[in-house]
């Protein structure tokens, strides 16, 4: 397998802004020139493989010959044992066209409680990622992570994306939603998958102390505004929300609360919001918006 050089251009093949803002945090430390394949204008390939294994590489593969450049995809989801399962590959679709995970979330519960699932014991699950990396040339690697756990109801915690309020990994109290990012990613299937595809592919990287990073986290914000669902989510958004203009108030264009409120109100009246999007991501883009 080819190595990867320092200072490369790796292509995240993916347009979700939250699952390309995961996956650039864990390539970052290795002097990647990392860009979205959204960024680059490819188009989203029809996810029609039957498995994780093979939407990775199909992502990955029409990254890579679309872009001249290695490329990286995720295919990831929730299994559920009582449900055979599922959601599975599906766990995406389960959001609806939205991708709304509240509704998501209500569809495993539900399923759940029709088989009587709830019953006794939470029921087990476990998040699968599965990683390719794809050369232009057609060369590709697969690296798989799984982290195993039960399911909680109702939901917790405003942390993280998708299923993570009703996902309580082994060994745990919490579920991912209620964990801080940090405290998340270093048990998360994708950290485990990445750490596969570190030990084959980085191998003669320097890793050396990445800068660290000052000012406005703008892709964070933007990738946790796009990505919220829930109400608790939105609550912990705002909370990023203050402090970062508690970190970086002079880089804030509304500098006052009456300059806020006309900002907000301009991103309100001007949002594009698709019907199926759910309303606290209208939002969150809307205060992200005003900020800026």
């Amino acid at each position: 397998m080819k190595q990867l050089e320092p200072g490369s251009r790796l292509v995240v093949a993916s347009h979700n802004p939250g699952k390309v803002w995961e996956i650039k945090q864990l390539i970052a430390p290795y002097g990647f020139d990392a860009v979205s394949a959204g960024d680059l204008g490819l188009p989203e390939p029809e996810e029609t493989e039957s498995s994780f294994d093979g939407n990775a590489r199909l992502k990955a593969l029409a990254a890579a010959q679309g872009s001249g450049l290695p490329a990286l995809a995720d295919d990831s989801g929730l299994e559920v044992d009582a449900l055979g399962g599922a959601p599975g590959i599906y766990s995406a679709r389960w959001a609806g066209p939205g991708k709304d995970f509240e509704l998501a979330m209500q569809c495993v519960h539900d399923a759940l409680i029709e088989k009587g699932a709830w019953d006794g014991l939470p029921p087990r699950a476990n998040f699968i990622s599965v990683l390719c990396l794809a050369w232009p040339t057609g060369e590709h690697r697969i690296f798989e992570g799984r982290v195993y756990g039960t399911l909680r109801w109702p939901p917790r915690g405003g942390n993280g994306f998708g299923y993570d309020p009703i996902f309580v990994p082994d060994g745990e109290t919490r579920t991912f939603g209620e964990m801080e990012p940090a405290e998340k990613y270093a048990m998360s299937h994708r950290t485990r998958a990445f750490e596969a595809f570190r030990r084959h592919c980085l191998e003669k990287t320097d890793t050396g102390a990445a800068a660290p990073k000052t000012g406005r986290d703008l892709e964070a914000l933007d990738a946790a505004a796009r990505n919220l669902s829930t109400q608790a989510e939105l609550a912990r958004f705002i909370a990023s929300l203050r402090e970062d203009f508690a970190n970086n108030e002079s880089a804030w264009k509304p500098r006052d609360l009456a300059a806020f409120l006309q900002a907000l109100e301009t991103a309100a009246a001007s949002a594009e919001v698709a019907d199926a999007e759910p309303r606290w991501r209208t939002l969150a883009r809307a205060l992200l918006a005003a900020s800026r």
